[in-house]
């Protein structure tokens, strides 16, 4: 599976190294500096040179490197180094970045060791890890032989990503569904392709062993029967399910936009945005980005809700609205000054972003928990 593992830093420094396999050199480390991290061209994320694949993921300023020999799966890899990115944020704290690698690689050895086995996957759970890796204290040996028993049960069990002890005194249960909208859309406002990516996050302290019941789009058992899913839930934060909608998206806004060019050095812009959700809504931090020409000299801007600032160095104008209620309209207009009789130079499209709380894109409410049943159940067996 996986022969080798490597962590660089933006510079191309090799940060971590481990090699799990035979088949492969340390040296391997230097193509992939040369090939990618000195390459700014290159933007795949698999790189195959010869019989070797380098599968890689940027995060914060760090390189996350799997290499393999062979015709591994790619989703696999994928998913195995964003888990470790996750288990480096729960030891470390909130960053997993080139100065959490370098103050805990001996850490991160340990837990390398523990994860991969001759380069294939064993165990990656957070809490399971946490149980015989820690930076604790040295225990006694008895406490150890316990603990011993204790992960031996759990990481052979059906539940190896809980704990069976887990006590709170308060049980609660939070939901999370997060959604991002892909938009294109033609220069007559005509849509060309929507489609939804979301997420369901849940934040889970409950005592014992619940079992929680949700009703959500996912391929499931039991989805295609009662339109429902049953689930064990690991304690603390984590991702439950991913899932896309292609048919039938709710766009939240309408944005129409006209630009005029008046002459050879000015330009106008003219756009009205509606927002399509429940008047009983709103939607908080919208962000407009609309570019400009790249001999634009000045803009003026005018707008009928939040706030326009035309940003030279990235030539366009950012559009920001605090709050906008559901049904409302805001518009905005500008005009835009050429540094020369030139015809304006070629400009991106329009970007948007926003958060909306209780407003779901995809075809039906993308998720509705019921956590009675799970808050019930940890409450009796408290």
């Amino acid at each position: 599976m996986i022969s080798a593992f490597f962590i660089f830093n933006q510079k191309g420094e090799v940060l971590i190294s481990r090699l799990f396999r035979n088949d492969l050199r340390r040296s391997i480390a230097d193509i992939f500096r040369i090939q990618v991290v000195s390459n700014p061209d290159v933007r795949s994320p698999i790189i195959t040179l010869g019989s070797t694949s380098f599968f890689h993921v940027r995060h914060e300023n760090l390189y996350i490197v799997a290499v393999t020999k062979c015709n591994a799966n790619a989703a696999l890899v994928f998913e195995f180094c964003y888990r470790v990115i996750s288990i480096g944020r729960s030891y470390f704290g909130a960053k997993f970045d080139e100065e959490a690698v370098k103050n805990n690689f001996v850490l991160i050895y340990e837990l390398l060791d523990e994860i991969l086995d001759f380069g294939y996957p064993q165990n990656s759970e957070i809490d399971t890890l946490k149980m015989y890796i820690t930076t604790e204290g040295v225990k006694s040996e008895q406490a150890v032989r316990e603990d011993s028993s204790k992960i031996t049960i759990q990481a052979t069990g059906a539940t190896s990503w809980r704990r069976a002890d887990v006590k709170y005194r308060k049980n609660e249960a939070f939901v999370d569904v997060v959604e991002t909208v892909n938009l294109l859309m033609s220069s007559k406002g005509t849509i060309l392709r929507a489609d939804v990516d979301g997420a369901i996050l849940m934040r889970a302290y409950l005592t014992g062993m619940p079992e929680c019941s949700s009703t959500s789009a996912s391929s499931c058992p039991k989805y295609d029967t009662d339109r429902s899913i049953s689930f064990i839930p690991p304690d603390g934060e984590f991702e439950l399910m991913r899932y896309r909608s292609t048919t039938n998206v709710n766009l939240p806004f309408k944005v129409h936009a006209i630009v005029e060019e008046v002459s050879k050095s000015k330009v106008e812009y003219t756009l009205n945005l509606k927002a399509n959700f429940d008047a009983k809504l709103n939607a908080t931090n919208v962000v407009l980005r609309i570019p400009t020409p790249l001999n634009a000299s000045t803009v003026k801007c005018q707008v009928s809700l939040g706030k326009a600032k035309y940003v030279p160095a990235e030539n366009h104008i950012v559009w920001k609205i605090a709050r906008i209620q559901g049904g409302g309209e805001a518009s905005f207009g500008a005009d835009a000054e050429l540094s020369s009789d030139h015809r304006a130079k070629g400009m991106e499209p329009a970007r948007r972003s926003r958060s909306t709380s209780r407003c779901s894109c995809s075809p039906a409410p993308a998720c509705s928990c019921d956590t009675s049943r799970c808050l019930k159940r940890a409450t009796t067996r408290a």
